[in-house]
């Protein structure tokens, strides 16, 4: 069994157990969290829609974080013109504990 999920803007198909790194959620480590489900197949069919609008993903929220640095730099040839950034996206890490129709 596994469902698609929605959230932070991004969509992800999860199963009982799995763990998934996502856009920042205000929670504190160890809290509980529930998703916005938009999809769950159960071995036989595939439900969307309406057919799911019961249905939802109990989530422990793991961690809290930052990925690794990205570096970007801009350049201008000609000008003298360079300009080095760096950014570190926050992340949330989630363990999915259930998902009930």
């Amino acid at each position: 069994m596994y469902a698609i999920i929605v959230t932070g803007g991004k969509q992800y198909k999860v199963s009982e157990g799995d763990v998934i790194k996502v856009e920042k959620l205000d929670v504190e480590a160890g809290k509980k969290v529930t998703f916005d489900v938009i999809a769950v197949n159960d071995d036989t069919t595939l439900k969307v829609a309406d057919k799911v609008s019961g249905a939802k993903v109990d989530a422990t929220v793991m961690e809290q974080g930052r990925d690794k640095k990205v570096i970007v730099y801009k350049y201008k040839r000609k000008t003298g013109y360079h300009k080095k950034n760096g950014h570190r996206q926050p992340f949330t890490r989630v363990k999915i504990e259930k998902i009930s129709l």
